[in-house]
């Protein structure tokens, strides 16, 4: 038990010196006030600060009491020669598109003699958090991040203004936090969810349902362009068929919704549009099981361009991610912040973010409508 409040005491001050809440030489809280506030035994502070002192982060003042070292914003000339490395934090390491994503950046690095950290949040606040303090406790180089659930507030923008601060340059893909307005390599996440909808509207359909996630920026995006082509082709939306779920109800939510849609009362929809191919997979065994074809019956529309899109019998029309292509221009911003970004010209410099085009690529997943009604009125 006394071990539990011990870590506890100890990775509270730890926090507070690496998310920059705690600055160098500012005077922390006193052995009394740390006990009052964990209600433990003086022993187990002392500890915990004793702990913090080897480490470093923390030096004591004979009579004075306890301080922050400046180890972070000085970490010295050790090897700075040889010390080259780069964190890529992403959501998923080893599922869908992010392998590609990882091996264009790590080739791009590894090229110019970077050495490479791969770290997962799992989409998980809590994780990213145990990340950062990892990456500017052992002062890495730069940072390659996605961000964790990019929608909602982040609890952690401390740590990003304390990596600033401590000009540890970092570059955000696939989404970024608003708030920070980082330099960062995404795709045109509104227009690929018009593309979306646009194709199949133009291809005659009416009743479209949409699947967005919404607790990362790129499903609200896409749910935005999704409900601009509606309105762009006069076509009304019945709200019901906007389905927003979060990444904890990914396996679930919209499997149990698509379930209940085919089999209720209304009519049945003929298209649908995925938030990304993976969810498309899901759902496609969804139709399956309700004894309907594809494209013959619904159609079906994915996002990403990724390996699943054509591995289903169902080969799926979809829209293109960049993948290595968005890695590898993450990679050379990250680089060219290194070697500019701790010179105060960062400003100055031409390092502007970059957002790719989408386009769609169209399989056999989607049935023109359009066709269908021509050949009835000839016949």
């Amino acid at each position: 038990m006394s071990q539990t409040k011990y870590g506890m005491v100890k990775n509270w001050i730890k926090s507070k010196v690496l998310d920059g809440t705690f600055e160098p030489h500012q005077k922390i809280s006193s052995e009394s006030e740390l006990m009052k506030q964990f209600n433990v035994s003086r022993h187990t502070v002392r500890l915990a600060l004793g702990d913090l002192v080897s480490e470093g982060l923390l030096y004591k003042e004979q009579g004075s009491g306890t301080y922050v070292s400046d180890k972070l914003a000085n970490p010295g000339p050790s090897n700075e020669t040889n010390k080259k490395n780069v964190a890529i934090i992403v959501t998923y390491i080893s599922d869908y598109i992010f392998p590609s994503i990882i091996r264009g950046a790590e080739s791009v690095l590894s090229k110019e003699g970077y050495q490479v950290s791969l770290f997962s949040t799992n989409n998980d606040h809590e994780n990213e958090r145990r990340i950062l303090e990892t990456i500017i406790e052992q002062r890495f180089d730069g940072v390659i991040v996605e961000p964790t659930k990019s929608a909602i507030a982040n609890p952690n923008i401390n740590y990003y203004l304390n990596l600033e601060a401590l000009n540890i340059p970092y570059v955000m893909i696939n989404a970024y936090y608003d708030e920070l307005e980082p330099i960062s390599v995404t795709i045109n996440d509104e227009k690929g969810g018009f593309l979306q909808a646009e194709h199949l509207i133009k291809s005659g359909h009416k009743n479209i349902l949409g699947f967005f996630k919404t607790d990362d920026i790129q499903g609200n995006k896409r749910m935005k362009g999704f409900i601009k082509a509606h309105r762009e082709y006069g076509l009304p939306i019945n709200p019901k068929n906007i389905i927003t779920y979060t990444t904890a109800e990914k396996n679930t939510k919209p499997v149990e919704v698509l379930q209940k849609v085919l089999t209720g009362t209304s009519e049945r929809p003929s298209g649908i549009i995925c938030y990304n191919d993976e969810l498309s997979m899901k759902l496609l065994d969804v139709i399956r099981q309700n004894n309907l074809q594809v494209p013959d019956d619904i159609s079906i529309v994915g996002f990403d361009n990724s390996f699943l899109s054509e591995v289903s019998e169902v080969k799926l029309t979809t829209i293109e991610h960049p993948k290595s292509a968005l890695g590898e221009m993450a990679a050379d911003m990250i680089i060219n912040l290194i070697q500019y970004g701790k010179a105060s010209k960062l400003k100055e410099d031409q390092l502007n973010s970059y957002v790719f085009q989408p386009e769609i690529v169209v399989r056999n997943s989607t049935k023109d409508l359009n066709k269908k009604e021509s050949n009835i009125q000839v016949g």
